[in-house]
């Protein structure tokens, strides 16, 4: 395979794995159980659009506010590495992503908003990954807008799968979601390690001395 359609592909499964658009599944029928098909379809269009401006304004805003805040992205890398890790931790080990935000859903009215599109879809995992994958030093201004395409094309499947929600779910289960989630967990898992073993190999090749 070609390398860069290879990275493509990567980054692909990176973002699909971090988003998680099956484990939004049950999340969404569980906000959206009292509405009409039009008021579901409202619904995951509004949690999508928010999500696309949360995780485009990271990819645009996000190094600009490492540099304000003289960070480096070395320590960064490592710091994000760490915390997604923590995060595939969760969804391996702990209460699968669709369990957790279905019962955290139950309690509040604003659902395309809260918990649907944060942090359901736009969650702190995608954030950090929407930054350390358009890092500047490391990826060119193609590979950067490439990256962000991927991105929203992940975005737009999930919005396919809320709006066919009630038919994937008879398929798959709320069980199915739940395994599948921890299965994105354990590749996420893969790619944290390989952050952090990237964010320390840099720290040192850059520190003076």
């Amino acid at each position: 395979m070609d390398p860069y359609v290879a990275q493509l592909v990567s980054t692909f499964v990176f973002f699909f794995a971090v988003i998680d658009p099956i484990g939004t599944i049950p999340v969404f029928l569980a906000v959206t159980k009292d509405y009409d098909s039009r008021g579901r379809r409202r619904v995951a269009l509004i949690a999508t659009l928010v999500s696309a401006l949360v995780l485009l304004a990271f990819v645009v805003g996000g190094e600009y506010l490492l540099a304000a805040m003289n960070i480096p992205r070395s320590a960064f890398q490592v710091a994000g590495g760490i915390v997604m890790f923590l995060f595939a931790l969760s969804m391996i080990f702990g209460e699968s992503k669709p369990d957790a935000e279905t019962r955290l859903a139950r309690g509040h009215s604003e659902t395309a908003i809260f918990p649907l599109a944060i942090p359901s879809i736009a969650g702190p995992g995608s954030m950090l990954a929407a930054v350390i994958m358009t890092e500047s030093t490391r990826f060119s201004l193609v590979e950067q807008v490439a990256t962000a395409a991927i991105m929203i094309a992940v975005l737009l499947i999930t919005l396919v799968l809320m709006l066919a929600a009630s038919g994937v779910n008879k398929i798959i289960g709320p069980g199915g979601a739940s395994v599948i989630s921890r299965v994105m967990g354990l590749i996420l898992s893969s790619v944290a390690v390989t952050g952090v073993l990237t964010g320390i190999r840099a720290f040192f090749l850059t520190a003076p001395g």
